[in-house]
């Protein structure tokens, strides 16, 4: 035996969604644009019930998730954990993802892309850091290397050093190369990138800042 709908009213706190009421009860909630297809005095069944909760769950995740990828793009391993943190179920989750991606909100090749080009604008990183961090962020092994395909890790590794050259005026040259080397490295860049990068450096500020460095004394000395 099924529920009848005793009323149907619009939320107080949120005028884009409709209390349902089934036998005098609150039963459940929906969104305007679903409630509208019920009238008051219809028979629901059990599963019809079900149905309408379980189609009203995934519309409001995929609402949330469309409001945080507002923000910035995230992975699709990251919009799953977010979902799993609301509790959800699983086949709610994968519909919700199902959406995103059918509907182009949802591309982990766009959002590899993205942490690249977010990276070398505002915080250089090297391939090394680079595939660590995309990997975090559940991109596949594939992807990753589709997108550092044309990564320029000397250019890179270069306008990273910018901001450690500014600092360390008035250094010895192996301090340099020492602190210099040193940053590089903890930013992901491998070795030979490094030293073409120093040696650029050092040639670039010797022709144009003569007083950068100071002399190294020796042992003898």
């Amino acid at each position: 035996m099924g529920r009848i709908i005793t009323a149907l009213e619009i939320q107080a706190h949120d005028h884009e969604r409709v209390s349902v009421y089934l036998d005098g009860e609150f039963a459940f909630g929906l969104s305007a644009l679903e409630a509208v297809k019920l009238h008051k005095g219809q028979e629901l069944s059990e599963a019809e019930i079900a149905a309408l909760q379980e189609s009203d769950e995934v519309a409001r995740a995929f609402d949330q998730v469309v409001n945080l990828l507002a923000r910035r793009p995230y992975s699709t391993a990251e919009i799953r954990r977010h979902l799993a943190n609301k509790h959800l179920a699983a086949p709610t989750i994968e519909e919700v993802l199902d959406r995103l991606i059918h509907l182009g909100y949802a591309d982990d090749q766009a959002f590899a892309s993205y942490w690249v080009e977010n990276r070398e604008r505002f915080r250089p990183r090297g391939p090394r850091a680079l595939r660590y961090e995309l990997r975090q962020k559940g991109i596949t092994d594939d992807l990753i290397e589709t997108t550092l395909s044309e990564f320029d890790a000397h250019d890179a590794a270069y306008r990273a050093a910018q901001e450690q050259v500014r600092r360390l005026h008035h250094i010895s040259q192996p301090d340099f190369r020492q602190k210099i080397g040193a940053f590089l490295v903890r930013r992901g860049f491998e070795y030979d990138i490094v030293r073409a990068v120093i040696d650029q450096l050092i040639h670039e500020l010797e022709d144009e800042q003569p007083d950068y460095f100071i002399d190294h004394p020796t042992d003898e000395e």
